[in-house]
C-alpha cells in the first residue's frame, strides 16, 4: 500500500488521521512541521503528502514550494475556513486538493483515495511495446499517461496529477471547447467538490509552466463565459 506523509503541528490531528488511514492499510509517516518533513522525505519519500498550512519553522506553503522544485508528489492541504487566499495561492503553486477543517475522517480517506487513483508513479511502470499507442501527441505536445510524463518541443514539463488530467482532457480534442464543469469531471473524483476558480487557477499554472520552456506557448485558449480549448494545429 502507498505511504502517506502527514504534516501538522496539531498532535490530535496526527493521531486521529493516522488511525483512520492506517485502518485503510496505508503506511503513515508523521511530522510536526515542514522542516522535519522535508528532511524525512529524503530518506523515506512518500506517495502522497497531507499538509497543514500554518505550522512552525516551515509552513505548508513553503514546504509545497520546495517539494515542487524536485517532485510532482501529490499534495492535499488541510486549511481553515478563513484561509481562502492561502487556498487559491496553494492551487497556483500546484496543490492537488484542499480539505477544510473541521473535516470527517471518511471524507479525508475518500479524498486520499481519489488523488492516489489519479497518480501512478512513473518508476513503477515497466516499459511495454504497446505503451506507444497510449501516448497522446498533438503537434509539439507529447503526453504519456502511463508514465505521467509531458514534453513540449522535446522539453519536459513537470505537471501535477490534476494539471496533467486537465491538459489531457483539452488536448484529446483540439478545437473543442471544454467547460469548467467538464474539466472538473475529467480531473476530480465524483466525491470531490471544486469551484470555477479552482479550474482557472490550474489553467494559469499550466500556461506558466509551458511558457517557462517556450515563451511563445499560446495553445490553451480561453473562451470567456464558456470554458477552455486546446488550439488546433
Amino acid at each position: 500500500m502507498p505511504t502517506i506523509a502527514l504534516v501538522d503541528d496539531d498532535r490530535n490531528i496526527l493521531t486521529s488521521v493516522s488511525i483512520a488511514l492506517e485502518a485503510e492499510g496505508y503506511r503513515i509517516l508523521t511530522f510536526t512541521d515542514g522542516a522535519s518533513a522535508i528532511e524525512g522525505f529524503k530518506s523515506s519519500p512518500p506517495d502522497l503528502a497531507i499538509l497543514d498550512i500554518k505550522m512552525p519553522r516551515m509552513d505548508g506553503m513553503e514546504l509545497l514550494r520546495r517539494i515542487r522544485q524536485k517532485s510532482d508528489l501529490p499534495v492535499i492541504f488541510l486549511t481553515s475556513k478563513d484561509e481562502e487566499i492561502d487556498e487559491l495561492f496553494g492551487l497556483k503553486m500546484g496543490a492537488d486538493d484542499f480539505i477544510r477543517k473541521p473535516f470527517s475522517q471518511r471524507l479525508l480517506v475518500e479524498r486520499v483515495k481519489a488523488v492516489l487513483r489519479r497518480f501512478i508513479p512513473k518508476d513503477q511502470l515497466p516499459q511495454k511495446e504497446t505503451d506507444s499507442a497510449k501516448v497522446l501527441e498533438r503537434g509539439q505536445l507529447k503526453m504519456d499517461p502511463e508514465r505521467h510524463t509531458c514534453t513540449w518541443k522535446g522539453d519536459p514539463v513537470t505537471l501535477t496529477v490534476t494539471e496533467f488530467l486537465i491538459l489531457q482532457a483539452l488536448a484529446q480534442r483540439p478545437g473543442v471547447v471544454k467547460s469548467r464543469n467538464a474539466l472538473m469531471d475529467a480531473a476530480y473524483d465524483d466525491q470531490v467538490y471544486v469551484d470555477d476558480r479552482t479550474i482557472d487557477s490550474h489553467i494559469k499554472r499550466l500556461r506558466k509552466k509551458f511558457k517557462a520552456v517556450d515563451d511563445d506557448f499560446e495553445m490553451i485558449e480561453t473562451l470567456y463565459g464558456v470554458g477552455y480549448r486546446f488550439k488546433e494545429a
